[in-house]
């Protein structure tokens, strides 16, 4: 089993600021696969069963908010025995443009609370992660009104192409075959 973890705020107040891109993304592939999810207090979060073509993958969306992601995310992998590897998150990411996206397996926070939560809680940072990049807001302005600000029409835009080109990847991503994708998404985001 694998799950595909997507981090944001939850509430409809943060719906549609750049934090919440990995909610966002998840909640694009469940309607697409009709998936349903749930509620699941007991691990807080809301939980969906994918069954992909590459197995059963369970997708989750913390409730706890984005600094205590960590606490909705390691019960679970702990209660389905799921190893680090096997874990997914798809998140925003200052240090990409608007735009691009780049997988990632294991590394620091980079500052990210959401990651910083996980680190902590998960016991480690060997899991593999889906960046998706929201830029840097501009000099002067803080880092924090960025990233729960909304996106503007442009960035909307980005990540929907960016949204169009993973979704048919995840599949291979989730299989093990994630430089494949990443070279399939790469060509698709930057055609020649």
């Amino acid at each position: 089993m694998k799950l595909l973890v997507g981090l944001g705020n939850p509430g409809s107040k943060y719906q549609k600021t750049r934090h919440n891109i990995g909610f966002r993304f998840l909640d694009q592939l469940a309607q697409n696969e009709g998936v349903q999810c749930s509620a699941s207090p007991r691990f807080r979060a809301e939980v969906g069963t994918w069954h992909a073509s590459s197995g059963k993958v369970l997708l989750v969306k913390p409730q706890t908010f984005m600094n205590d992601s960590g606490v909705a995310v390691a019960p679970l992998a702990r209660y389905y025995g799921v190893a680090l590897e096997d874990i997914w998150v798809v998140y925003d990411d200052l240090d990409l443009p608007s735009g691009k996206i780049r997988l990632k397996s294991g590394g620091g926070h980079g500052g990210h609370n959401g990651l910083r939560s996980l680190h902590q809680h998960l016991n480690g940072s060997d899991y593999k992660r889906i960046r998706v990049g929201v830029g840097r807001p501009q000099h002067g302005q803080q880092v924090v009104d960025w990233v729960l600000g909304r996106a503007d029409e442009g960035d909307r835009a980005d990540e929907a192409r960016v949204f169009d080109v993973l979704e048919p990847e995840i599949g291979l991503i989730l299989s093990g075959q994630a430089d494949t994708a990443a070279n399939r998404m790469h060509l698709k985001l930057n055609p020649a």
